[in-house]
This record gives structure tokens, sequence and C-alpha cells, in this order.
């Protein structure tokens, strides 16, 4: 079948086709084995006429192991043969302990596809194609690979599926029939069924960064309002009488001000209703009794304006203003570790941040914080509300312990439903909970000692280049990216449009299934990201059955072609059954 080589490019030989030998019928995707001395060299038969094979090398067998790369070139009087079963078990994998069943080879007889395990899950994966190119599919059969090995229990896995359209529930929910050692557990923004669990966030966990992705926060003025309002929501959830003080002197300090401003009493006046309209204590209040020499007033009746357009009461507002001022109680007062707030006592800080110094009648920053007020002021007066009314104090841990555990056992595979939220609402509960689980990896006092594996999909929905960079300083999707494998924060991103999707993130993926793809800039992208990724990988795309895929990365010695199992449960992805919904009864004639 094969005669001689006539010429060798640099990683390219030219064999001629021996017709007086055993033919084989489809030598397409074939991989042949050059031999000469002790050289073992492999190549992949890439096109065939009728006198000649072009071979392209794709690297050498090294004893038991396989060296990707062209370096060595077959000599001219190489023998030639195909790959024998010994070397596909090389380039292919065997079933071991380390090592995770994918997929069939649809060029080798269905042969089973094995990846090691560590290879593949120990480095970021990213899972592209077209929509109902078999994505999701792919995710759902690895996923379930996982789990009916027999070869160990994965007991401790933690994978944690974003999921945009509630398709995996069924696709896991019969996990423990499996192995009774296993648990899925099903977060969800519209619980619906008995079993599900409505998705809640803390706030009284979120950093800063936290909330000024929430807040959709702009500028980095409103940077300085959030972290204002933040560290008052930790100081004044100790209701204690030391806190009552400290909202006292703001509010003192606040109308002392206005007093000392150029303003008429009139205008005094309106400011000060104001900030005790938004801000009261028992002690600053319009009912509030105001202690003279004889006599009491009210707050509210102490600025009455007299004939000369002065409050009358002026001394005694002075004097009871000054009584609670406090200029050295902030400084002394730690913010408590566990401080406990909700939605409506960061409002409520939020109001006392901008009757503060600096803030009041700068009409910069407030103009930032009218934003940040409406915005959070419509979480508080929607069901949003509801995903992060939490009713008691957690620490992180305990929190990211909480969304694993399930009663009393941990859960392998925790997914999260966003489908009944809006787009904005889901990418910052992405972000957030990815950033949660980052920070608690990194509090581990053995590094990596609790893998996490971040499943997003519709990627392009969440990990983007947003505004988070110029804000923040980083986006967290790529700072997972470029530091999360030596946490064992991995992240494994689905999706269509993958230009779309970060380039930063997408270029520190390092292993790719790719399923047909057709749209020229999503072919044009993977090839400029991958710079490793050779022109035969991207003729492939266009022409991919649904449900085959091409792998190449660190977990495949080649790229490899794999045929996946359909997974058993379906995901809930397939395509609407239209014939079957048109069909009706006939309506009767009058």
């Amino acid at each position: 079948m094969f005669g001689k080589i006539k010429y060798i490019s640099d990683n390219t030989a030219i064999v001629e086709i021996n017709k007086e030998g055993n033919v084989i019928a489809n030598l397409m995707n074939l991989h042949v084995v050059f031999e000469s001395n002790n050289d073992r060299l492999l190549g992949e038969v890439k096109n065939v006429d009728d006198a000649t094979i072009k071979i392209e090398l794709l690297g050498e067998f090294a004893s038991d192991k396989f060296i990707a790369g062209t370096i060595k070139k077959p000599a001219l009087s190489s023998n030639m043969r195909v790959i024998n079963d010994q070397e596909l078990d090389v380039i292919m994998g065997k079933n071991k302990e380390e090592t995770l069943y994918i997929g069939k080879s649809p060029t080798y007889n269905n042969r089973e596809i094995f990846a090691d395990i560590n290879d593949l899950f120990s480095n970021h994966l990213a899972i592209f194609g077209n929509s109902g190119s078999g994505k999701s599919c792919s995710v759902s059969r690895i996923v379930q690979n996982i789990y009916l090995n027999q070869n160990f229990l994965s007991y401790n896995a933690n994978m944690f599926i974003f999921d945009a359209y509630g398709e995996y529930k069924t696709a896991f929910k019969v996990i423990d029939q499996i192995n009774p050692n296993y648990q899925y557990k099903f977060l969800t923004t519209n619980p619906v069924d008995e079993a599900d669990m409505l998705l809640q966030i803390p706030v009284f966990l979120l950093t800063n960064d936290d909330v000024s992705l929430l807040l959709s926060a702009e500028n980095h003025s409103q940077l300085t309002i959030i972290e204002r309002m933040m560290k008052l929501a930790k100081l004044f959830s100790k209701k204690d009488n030391q806190a009552e003080k400290l909202k006292n002197h703001l509010i003192a300090k606040a109308i002392q001000a206005v007093l000392f401003s150029n303003q008429n009493a009139s205008g005094k006046k309106n400011d000060i209703f104001t900030i005790i309209a938004s801000c009261h204590t028992t002690e600053f209040n319009m009912n509030a009794e105001i202690q003279g020499i004889g006599y009491t007033r009210r707050f509210s009746e102490c600025f009455k304006i007299d004939s000369k357009g002065e409050f009358g009461e002026s001394v005694l507002i002075n004097e009871y203003v000054a009584k609670h001022l406090d200029d050295d109680l902030e400084g002394t007062m730690e913010e408590p570790k566990d401080a406990f707030f909700n939605l409506f006592d960061m409002e409520k800080s939020l109001n006392f941040t901008l009757i503060g110094e600096g803030f009041l009648n700068n009409t910069i920053m407030q103009d930032s914080a009218i934003i940040l007020k409406v915005r959070l002021n419509a979480i508080i007066n929607s069901k949003n509300k509801q995903y992060f009314d939490f009713k008691k104090y957690i620490d992180l841990d305990t929190y990211i312990s909480s969304l694993i555990i399930m009663n009393n056992k941990r859960s392998q595979i925790i997914n999260i439903n966003l489908e009944d939220i809006d787009d904005i609402l889901a990418k910052v509960i992405v972000k957030i909970m990815s950033k949660m689980i980052f920070d608690f990896s990194k509090n581990r006092k053995v590094r990596a000692s609790v893998p996490f594996h971040l499943i997003i999909e519709e990627a392009h929905r969440y990990v983007v280049q947003d505004n988070d960079q110029f804000l923040l300083g980083y986006n967290i999707f790529e700072r997972i990216a470029k530091e999360g494998r030596k946490y064992g924060v991995l992240i494994n991103l689905i999706s269509q449009r993958p230009v779309d999707i970060s380039e930063t993130v997408v270029a520190q993926m390092s292993n790719f299934l790719v399923h047909k793809m057709t749209h020229p800039k999503d072919i044009e992208y993977v090839e400029k990201m991958l710079p490793n990724i050779s022109s035969d990988i991207i003729e492939k795309l266009n022409s991919l059955q649904a449900g085959t895929l091409v792998s190449f990365g660190n977990a495949f010695k080649i790229p490899l072609l794999i045929k996946m199992d359909l997974p058993n449960p379906m995901p809930y992805s397939a395509n609407c059954d239209v014939l079957e919904r048109w069909k009706g009864t006939t309506a009767k004639s009058s």
C-alpha cells in the first residue's frame, strides 16, 4: 500500500501508493508510523489522490510515550505502516484508574478514547460549537462518565454548573441511582419541584467590588460611595450604644455643616429637614424633644424663622448639635468580623454616607449616588430581593459549604439555574459566586486542597470584556483563568460564540473540545487565539456531524476525532418538536 517517500517538507511527507500491495479502502485520517533505525515517527493521512498520499507529521514515539512535534523527520528509506494497537493505546489512552472514558473514535472502528483525568480536569477546558452541534450532550456525557467510572469514587468532586437555561437538571437528577454516595443539588431562581432550592447570596459577605458589580457602578466616584456605605453598614450592624452614637455624630456633623453655610435660614431649614428625613435616630427626628433652660422644644419647632430671618432657637440648636459631635468616635470603632446586615441596612447606610463630609452639596458625588440609590432601591422593591435575603450571619467557609451540603450529605454536582432572571443580574451572580469560590480557595491552608470546577454554560453572556478592568482593575474570570489552576479553581467554558468571550480567558484554556462550527468569525477567532491549531483541524470544524468533536490540548497526545455517546438521561436541550405541537383536532363546522 505505501510505496516510496517522494519528498518531505517541514511537516509533510508525500508518499507514493503501492497498488500491488494490500490497499485500505479509506485512508483518510488514519495514522501512519515511519520506522527507521530506532525511530518511530507518527503522521496522519490528510490527502489521497490516484498516485500519492499526503501525510502530516505529528511527533514521535519514545518507548511507551509519545512526544508531539516534528523536530525529527523520517528518512526517505523509512518503512511505513498503519499504527498498531499498542501505539493506539499510547495515543488514545487505556482504561485505568487515572483515566476517564471520553468517547469513541470514528476512524478506528469505535475504539474507546480515554484522557488522563489530571491532564483534562486540572486545566481549564473550553467546549465550543454551533447551536445544536451537541455541546450540552457532550458536557452531560463527560460528567456522567465521571460518576459511572468504576475505577474510583469521585466523592470529593465539586462541580458548579451555571446553567443559563436549566437544561442540565434532567441529566443529573438521578445521579444517586448510579451510586448512593453521589448527590445532585439544584439551586434555582425559581423553585418549582420539591427538591429545588432557592439560590441566595448573603450581602454581608459581599466585598466592595462585589457590590460595585451588583449596583452596576460606572465610575470611580461611585466606588468611594460604596466603600463608605459598606463600612457604615458593618459599624451599624453592631446595634449597640456606640453604633447609635456614630449615627448621631454623622447627623450632627451634617447639620452643623448646613448651619455654618452661606445659605439663608429658609435654605438651611430645607437642607436640615432633608437630612432628618433620610437619616434619623431617637435623638434626631422631627418630634425629638430638645431640653432648654426651663422649657423644651420639639426638633421641628427649633427652626421657626423669626422677623430677622434667623432661627429663633439658634443657640439651643447649636448646643444640642455640639453635644452629639464626637470626631474621635469613628476612628476608635472596629469593623466587626461577623457583621450581619441586609439590603435595607445597606440602603440606610447609603443615606448616612450621602450626608457625610465630602458628599453633602457635592453635585458630582450626589449625581453618582442617585444612580446607586435607584439601583439598590430597584433590587429591594423587586423579586430579586429574595436572592439576597439571608436571615442570619454565616462566614464565607460556611456559606460555600452550605452550597455543597444537602440533607447533611455533600453534593458532587451543584446546578445553579439562572433562566428566570435577566442577563444583567445573571452575569453579576455568576461573577460574584465565582469570586467567592476563588477567595475561599485562596484562603485554604493547603493550596488546591479543595478543587472546584466552574462549568459556565453560554459563557459568551458572562465571560466577556466588561467595565471591570477599568473600574476594579481586574475581571474575575480573567483572574481565575490566570491564577485559578494553582488554587484548584478551574473554568470550563461552553459557548456557541467564542468570538464574544474574553480573549484573555480563551488564551488560558489548555484543552478544547470543538464541535461543528460554521460561522467564519468564530472559526477565524479560534484559529487566531490558538496558534498551535493546524489548518487541518480548522477545516474539519465545518463538516463535523452532531455529537462528533475534535479534541486537542494537554489531555490529548494529538488532535483526535471523537464520537460522543449520548448522555443517559439526556439534558433538556432538544429542539422544539414543531410537528407534534402543530397537531390538533379539526374544528367542527358550524
